[in-house]
């Protein structure tokens, strides 16, 4: 992705021609919540009450806390290789710069710092497919996919907030203070490296913790 130049109006850049259009590029923090925890909710206890067995499912936590493993990696991974694509052509230049070249050309606008549901919706239904594909079918484990997707639905909305926190709150202590310091490198520093947002590790596995 080609990084525009950093606008620091409070005025937020206009995407669309169309109110109705441009409406939906701002979001708050709190409807990602209110969307989100719910249907995390929803996986969880839709596995719940799918077990009849009297043996303790361990199951369900196993494959919660795997989805939110998983989830980390799909950070990484749509943040490096989606938002961050490179564009060949004015078309796909367009795009990123909607996706995400928004965000690094004003990075503290609050209205544009969690994912809005007109992507993450989408998104969601892809990763139930696949969790749904690969458990369910693949492994023929049905009954690990609502954990699974449990996990990663609160592991996303986790790193949204964490996103929209690196931005808006100073974050002075510990791990979160590293975290701030971390994504603010990546936007004034290296943006073409530390892609994590909720985790360093992918980017160390992959070595982009610095550019290049």
């Amino acid at each position: 992705m080609s990084h525009p130049p950093i606008n620091h109006s409070d005025i937020p850049i206009r995407l669309f021609k169309s109110d109705f259009l441009e409406f939906f590029t701002h979001i708050s923090p709190v409807v990602v919540t209110i969307i989100w925890l719910p249907v995390a909710g929803v996986f969880l206890a839709r596995a719940i009450l799918a077990h009849t067995d009297t043996a303790f499912p361990v199951y369900i936590p196993a494959g919660f806390v795997i989805g939110m493993f998983l989830w980390t990696l799909s950070e990484y991974s749509l943040h490096r290789w989606l938002f961050h694509f490179r564009p060949r052509n004015a078309w796909q230049e367009r795009v990123t710069f909607l996706f995400h070249g928004i965000h690094h050309a004003q990075p503290q606008l609050k209205t544009r710092l969690v994912m809005p549901p007109a992507v993450s919706i989408p998104l969601a239904v892809i990763f139930y497919g696949l969790c749904w594909l690969i458990a369910g079918k693949l492994f023929g484990l049905p009954h690990w996919v609502d954990p699974l997707a449990a996990g990663l639905t609160l592991g996303y909305l986790i790193y949204d907030l964490t996103h929209y926190a690196t931005h808006h709150f100073p974050m002075k202590w510990g791990y979160l203070k590293f975290l701030r310091r971390y994504h603010m490198l990546h936007h004034f520093k290296t943006p073409d490296a530390r892609y994590g947002v909720t985790s360093p590790l992918w980017d160390w596995v992959f070595r982009t913790m610095t550019e290049g």
